[in-house]
């Protein structure tokens, strides 16, 4: 009999990749007996590679070696070779659309996504929105999978243990966690300046943290040339602070130190996806975009996601729309004391829960 073996295909940017983990991860679980391969990006490799014995990735640069027509055929041939008995297309976009033809005309079993595009047209329209929550990247995930005959059940907390990643593996200068220390993660930057809260307010959002904590360790998440300069001044301002993505190895490093962060803030960004799948508290930043579009971080509360009322919010599913008022009133008028607050109120929330377990 041939053994059931599923391909999953996810390029696209960090935070959609990582959305994928607790759906694939679910899926391990619930069918140990079912092979399964992730196709996507080789960056993304560290966030499957621990998942399961019956996980397995492939990488695949289609923007170079895979590019155009000819190259997606000869990532198709590379492919079928693997003797998929199962596609499972978490993209739908051109690319991974011409390899479901190619699938499709060889007699596989293949489902898609579906994205729920007019409900997310109607939440961002300019006038007369419909600000329902949408079904969330994770449902639309999981439901590509009972498509195919393999319906799941999300019970996943983390891609660590409950105590976190090995801290061992980690430069020197992060060292071990000394007792009621608090490290806090700060991930400023996204994609789009539409949701980015602006630096003179993140500013004082560190200010009045370290003013309540004065012993708290701050490590600021993020690479471009842009975050660097910005972390390099925040780090010789305030004390016990770093930039970490300079000073850790890269996704696999980064998730270990997340594991042990009190708490998280970013924007709606792939680092709020990536603490996300560690089981810590993220406390999220919302300008142009919207929880209801269906890309919260796994697990997290909604009322750790900060956000304005504004009848222009949400204006972008992804940020990359201008401002309809041209003032980013949705992020500018965010007071630094309302953000602090509730970084403090999630902390408090995880120590509680934590001495509860303890005494169990």
């Amino acid at each position: 009999m041939r053994t059931e073996h599923i391909l999953i295909i996810r390029f696209s940017a960090l935070g959609d990749i990582a959305m994928t983990v607790p759906v694939v991860y679910s899926l391990t679980r619930h069918y140990p007996d079912l092979r399964i391969t992730v196709l996507s990006r080789e960056f993304a490799r560290p966030l499957f590679e621990d998942l399961g014995p019956n996980v397995g990735f492939m990488g695949a640069d289609v923007k170079n070696e895979y590019q155009g027509i000819k190259g997606l055929n000869a990532l198709y041939r590379r492919l079928a070779a693997k003797n998929f008995t199962a596609i499972a297309d978490l993209h739908n976009v051109l690319r991974s659309e011409y390899l479901r033809v190619r699938f499709n005309l060889g007699r596989y079993k293949v489902a898609h996504i579906d994205k729920h595009r007019s409900g997310r047209r109607a939440l961002v329209r300019a006038g007369r929105k419909v600000l329902v929550q949408q079904p969330t990247a994770f449902q639309n995930y999981a439901e590509v999978f009972a498509k195919l005959g393999y319906p799941v059940t999300l019970d996943f907390h983390s891609i660590f243990p409950a105590s976190g990643g090995d801290l061992s593996l980690l430069p020197q200068a992060i060292g071990e966690k000394k007792e009621g220390e608090k490290w806090i993660g700060i991930a400023p930057f996204a994609a789009h300046e539409r949701k980015i809260y602006p630096r003179r307010l993140m500013e004082e959002v560190l200010r009045q943290i370290k003013q309540q904590y004065p012993q708290c360790r701050l490590f600021f998440f993020g690479g471009g040339k842009k975050e660097l300069e910005t972390f390099t001044g925040w780090a010789e301002k305030y004390s016990d602070s770093c930039n970490a993505s300079q000073l850790l190895g890269g996704i696999k490093e980064e998730l270990i130190l997340m594991s042990h962060l009190d708490a998280m803030l970013s924007m709606d960004s792939g680092n709020m996806h990536l603490a996300s799948l560690t089981g810590i508290p993220v406390v999220s930043i919302w300008g142009a975009t919207h929880p209801f579009a269906g890309f919260m971080g796994w697990g997290q509360s909604k009322d750790d996601a900060i956000q304005l009322e504004l009848s222009c919010r949400p204006c972008s599913i992804f940020g990359n729309k201008p401002c309809l008022r041209g003032d980013l009133a949705c992020l500018k008028n965010i007071p630094p004391e309302l953000v602090v607050k509730q970084i403090k109120l999630a902390m408090n929330r995880r120590e509680l829960l934590q001495k509860r377990k303890g005494n169990h």
